[in-house]
């Protein structure tokens, strides 16, 4: 996993109207907390910060008046329609610390012939891993799966120093047979009739 390095300034400004006044320069709020340490109240670059958050888990080496901190984004807060970023919450870490995250599940391979429906009922693994070597996703086969299979927590296959932070026992993805849907009654009689009319 690569860093992303990112300067910030700190900001004394506080509330909506100075959020307002930096993101009108193209630049995002944040805060940065973690091992006990006051929250350190930032203003990070809006492009860079955005390219950033693209890959999940990403580890950004803040420069912050010279100094570097490592974090790791707890909380992104976007506009809901336009998408851009409103504020984020980041979170400190150290290396060699280990952190609880959400890793993507990635399937490949095909389903078993018969119109199967595959649901995800984790869309994200939790797992433990070393701050610095945080997965960005992982990988699981469905090949010829069908009806009634499932893949559990424990069939997941992590990279090295990353454990399950969730049950081993615990669905991640099973495999539903397709149900066809069929018209209400009565709904056949109304059709003919306005056919009729």
């Amino acid at each position: 996993m690569s860093e992303v390095k990112i300067s910030a300034a700190t900001r004394t400004e506080f509330g909506k109207g100075a959020a307002r006044r930096i993101r009108r320069e193209s630049k995002v709020p944040g805060v940065l907390y973690g091992h006990g340490s006051d929250p350190l109240h930032l203003t990070l670059p809006g492009h860079e910060l955005l390219m950033a958050l693209r890959t999940p888990n990403v580890l950004i080496a803040l420069d912050i008046d010279g100094k570097t901190e490592l974090a790791i984004p707890k909380s992104v807060q976007r506009d809901p329609l336009k998408g851009f970023l409103e504020h984020v919450d980041l979170l400190l870490v150290k290396r060699g610390e280990r952190v609880n995250v959400d890793v993507f599940v990635q399937t490949e391979g095909e389903l078993a012939p018969g119109g199967f429906l595959l649901e995800h009922v984790l869309n994200a693994l939790p797992v433990e891993a070393e701050a610095t070597h945080i997965p960005e996703s992982v990988t699981v086969s469905i090949e010829g799966l069908a009806a009634g299979d499932s893949i559990l927590a424990k069939d997941i296959t992590l990279p090295k120093g990353t454990t399950l932070a969730v049950e081993e026992d615990a669905v991640v993805l099973q495999v539903l047979a397709a149900q066809a849907e069929e018209a209400p009654e009565g709904e056949e009689a109304v059709e003919g009739e306005a056919a009729e009319a």
